[in-house]
């Protein structure tokens, strides 16, 4: 039985450092933007979920059937949907051949094996949700029951119409059984959270650290990097199908426009506004155009080989015919194909792609040395990075806003109580005030006039 569940298994460690490494960047802008740091700890925890999602998901459609025109005979068995609820027991009795003993019953039981598996499959989701999410138990019960229920449809619909007939049966008890799983998870991970340190109080000590992150601000120009040659691409392509062509200028005025008009005007360029980042001037004053130039200059040159090695060699190619056998030689596989494409490059462009790497590397070097983690262009230009508050912490912020007030709110009722009841205990003549609030009398005083 358990050897049903080695390719599975094998699949997902196989695709997984493909998804992890196209996640990276959207992983990175979410931590960033909600925590303000991608601390060592949840980014281990989050990565953790995502490694045991795609084997819970390999699990459920792993091995996949070879379609063939008979499939739907072969499967027939499975075709309907197993309402019943209990028809587990029934299986586990069958499977016995309707011997009494802990052999027959559990131990060599194949149906036994296949409900505790169904147990576990969930059980490391609600670890996660009640550890990383914090979630309690009813939601995870409620998002236990989702996901295994999702499971259940891919298998009843053949993967969502890529087969014409499921090959997995859909049972009910199974969405049963992982819930009760991921319920299991969630009160077993009680013990382990209150021991480990929570992701926050990490995060906290990360920030305190680095308040400003050396990982969010490449973040942030890695994202910028991409948006200009998004744009890049897509002017040049919008000019080529009119009939023109892509001057060097159009490039280097998108270059201008987003790396210092639109921090000129916002004050940051949208990869960092969306990291939740802003430049400020050491000085304290505003931003000044030939700052933000010189800076951006430096980025060109100094940090990103895409505008240093790789632009340089881009330039080149625009003045003479592309080398068609690049493409061609790109097809080739290991060392001989990376030797090929070196090879159809010119000495020029190697030379600019070398250099552009070596001052991005010392670049980095440098800027991971300096006591503030201050990277050479914005020594040299004066302008720096600083955070905007992250999502938490604006949340926090308003929290504490309604605890104040709240406490306010009930400090003053409790005062308003307090006076009302001394003034009901008090001697109502000698503690009558001069003159009262209002117009009519109070009852204590009309009974000590009538005395």
């Amino acid at each position: 039985m358990a050897t049903a569940y080695v390719l599975p298994i094998k699949t997902a460690a196989a695709l997984f450092p493909l998804l992890a490494l196209l996640l990276l960047l959207p992983t990175a802008v979410a931590l960033y933007r909600r925590h303000g740091v991608m601390s060592r700890g949840r980014t281990l925890s989050l990565y953790g979920f995502l490694y045991y999602s795609l084997t819970a998901l390999c699990m459920t459609i792993v091995p996949l059937p070879k379609q063939t025109a008979d499939m739907c005979q072969r499967f027939a068995m499975v075709a309907h949907p197993q309402w019943m609820p209990g028809n587990t027991f029934r299986d586990i009795w069958k499977e016995a051949d309707h011997e009494v003993g802990l052999n027959a019953l559990v131990l060599q039981n194949p149906a036994v094996a296949g409900t505790v598996f169904n147990l576990l499959l969930l059980l490391p989701l609600g670890v996660f949700l009640r550890y990383h999410f914090r979630r309690s138990l009813p939601a995870t019960a409620a998002i236990g029951f989702a996901v295994s229920l999702s499971f259940e449809l891919t298998q009843w619909t053949g993967v969502w119409g890529l087969y014409s007939c499921p090959y997995r049966l859909f049972d009910v008890d199974d969405l049963i059984v992982n819930t009760a799983g991921a319920m299991a998870g969630w009160l077993l991970a009680g013990p382990v959270a209150r021991t480990l340190p929570t992701l926050e109080s990490l995060d906290g000590r990360a920030l305190a650290a680095r308040p400003v992150p050396f990982g969010r601000r490449l973040t942030a120009l890695v994202v910028d990097v991409a948006g200009y040659v998004i744009a890049s691409v897509f002017t040049a392509a919008v000019m080529m199908y009119r009939g023109g062509s892509a001057p060097v200028w159009t490039l280097l005025g998108i270059f201008v426009a987003w790396f210092v008009l639109l921090p000129l005007a916002t004050g940051a360029t949208p990869g960092k506004r969306l990291l939740l980042l802003k430049l400020v001037a050491e000085d304290g004053g505003p931003l000044v155009a030939w700052r933000l130039a010189l800076r951006a200059l430096l980025i060109g040159a100094l940090v990103m080989p895409f505008l240093a090695g790789l632009f340089l060699a881009l330039l080149t190619l625009l003045r003479e015919p592309y080398p068609s056998a690049l493409f061609a030689t790109v097809r080739d596989s290991g060392t001989q194909g990376a030797a090929a494409v070196l090879t159809a490059l010119s000495p020029a462009q190697l030379l600019a792609v070398v250099v552009g790497f070596t001052l991005t590397a010392s670049c980095v070097r440098k800027t991971l040395r300096h006591p503030d983690r201050l990277a050479p262009h914005d020594r040299v230009s004066g302008i720096h990075n600083a955070t905007l508050p992250h999502g938490r912490a604006v949340r926090e912020a308003a929290r504490a806003v309604r605890e104040v007030r709240t406490a306010a709110g009930g400090t003053a009722m409790a005062d308003r109580a307090a006076d009302w009841g001394a003034d009901r205990t008090a001697d109502p003549v000698a503690d009558r005030p001069a003159a009262a609030p209002s117009d009519r009398p109070a009852p204590v005083a009309v009974g000590a006039d009538r005395g």
